[in-house]
């Protein structure tokens, strides 16, 4: 990526080259009419870019190709007599081979052969990198689109099977400048059959897009059934857990277990909801999002019926629909299950919280009685402490008093005995008063 440098700008954002040019990437090939298409697509999660690059390498004048080339995930190349457009996707990459239409298979012709034919040879298509999910023969011709045998000569070209097409596309006198059909069945060659009749005046970018949307069409209707298997396998499993689920939730309420045994069962049911989640989320996510791309690649044919037969867009959509909301209702129910699974566990989690403030409760209230015991036993200890202190003292006023006596003083024993007992009772009081106000303040 190279930073443009403008006199009249601020400098470029580091990502706005890469941004912009985005949309040039991945152009829709050009080619002169009549012509062959061979396109395969393939699944690459175990196949790596330097993988794919070792077997592009194998075709003529690509020796120099280099890793670096490969960044962009598109490459259109040019080979002797045809070209090769090879896109990595995410989960996928195509190999679409565009080369002139065999002599054998010229319009009128029954059932043409063209993997003999294939440009690049059986060997090197046969050893793709990759797991095969869309294989289309695709003939698109600048002739027949206005004979009147159109039906019958196509069905030869096509071989046996129910013929669906359309007209695709209005020209400036609201004219279709082509026309689609095919069978949709997989031959023995293993290649679906796509058959265009183009006006004699299509351009070859006009071509380019004509083909480049109904490979797109075809390959993305079969990504999104790839999450229909899963939705069906994952059906019986969400049974199963919701029927736990159910079980659980009424021994809850009805408080059958201890609430220890329905949190370490929820929190297992929890954790595999939460596995099932993350296994599948992403398949069912890409699921909705090919289906998108599928219904925006119908919408540009902008069809129009042919005479006795059903539109492309009707027979994919009747049974591509259904399947799609499959997917859909396994993935809402399996998004539902873990939200209601998240309620039961936190309503649990209410009661064990509330039984534990209740229990802390009653500690508490234990606590505080014990405390107003100890208080009302510390507040007699004080007072028997103020007797015995007061007891103690007189005695010993007392027992002064008659030494003094006898020593010859006149002093009355009893009445000095009488005079500090409430004299020391004032002094203790205020004593244990002094040590609480000290004990406060701790």
């Amino acid at each position: 990526m190279h930073e443009t440098i403008s006199q009249y700008l601020p400098a470029d954002d580091v990502q706005r080259v890469l941004l912009h040019n985005e949309i040039h990437m991945r152009p829709s090939a050009t080619f002169r009419l009549p012509a062959l298409v061979i396109y395969v697509a393939v699944l690459n999660s175990k196949v790596s870019a330097s993988e794919e690059l070792d077997h592009l390498k194998l075709l003529p004048q690509t020796q120099s190709l280099a890793l670096e080339q490969m960044t962009g995930n598109f490459l259109q190349l040019e080979c002797p007599g045809y070209k090769v457009i090879w896109e990595r996707h995410s989960e996928f990459t195509r190999y679409t081979i565009v080369q002139s239409l065999p002599a054998n298979a010229q319009w009128g012709s029954e059932l043409p052969e063209f993997a003999e034919h294939a440009a690049t040879g059986n060997e090197w298509l046969r050893k793709i990198p990759g797991k095969t999910i869309t294989a289309i023969h695709l003939g698109i011709l600048n002739e027949g689109i206005n004979d009147p045998d159109a039906f019958y000569k196509a069905k030869r070209w096509l071989g046996n099977g129910t013929l669906i097409g359309s007209k695709m596309g209005r020209t400036f006198d609201h004219q279709s400048h082509s026309h689609l059909m095919t069978n949709l069945k997989i031959g023995a060659d293993g290649f679906e059959r796509i058959l265009v009749l183009a006006a004699p005046e299509t351009s070859e970018n006009r071509a380019g897009r004509i083909v480049q949307r109904l490979l797109e069409l075809e390959t993305y209707r079969i990504m999104s059934l790839l999450s229909l298997p899963v939705a069906k396998k994952l059906a019986a499993k969400l049974r199963e857990t919701e029927v736990q689920l159910v079980e659980i939730t009424e021994r809850l309420e009805k408080k059958k277990d201890s609430d220890d045994v329905l949190l370490n069962e929820l929190a297992t049911l929890a954790t595999q909801v939460e596995s099932l989640t993350a296994e599948h989320s992403y398949r069912f996510s890409a699921a909705l999002a090919y289906d998108a791309i599928v219904r925006e690649r119908i919408s540009e044919m902008r069809e129009q019926p042919l005479s006795g037969m059903q539109t492309v867009g009707e027979f994919m959509q009747r049974r591509l629909a259904p399947a799609i909301a499959t997917v859909k209702v396994t993935s809402e129910r399996l998004a539902a299950l873990a939200e209601r699974v998240a309620r039961a566990s936190g309503l649990l989690q209410t009661r064990v919280e509330i039984a534990a403030e209740a229990h802390n409760q009653q500690l508490l209230e234990k606590l505080t009685r014990g405390q107003e015991l100890q208080l009302r036993l510390q507040a007699t200890v004080e007072g028997l402490s103020i007797a015995a202190i007061t007891y103690y003292v007189v005695s010993l006023a007392l027992f002064i008093g008659k030494a003094l006596k006898a020593a010859g003083l006149n002093i009355n024993p009893e009445l000095l005995a009488g005079f500090c007992t409430p004299v020391v009772l004032f002094i203790s009081w205020k004593t244990i008063q002094h040590i609480h106000v000290r004990l406060k303040d701790v």
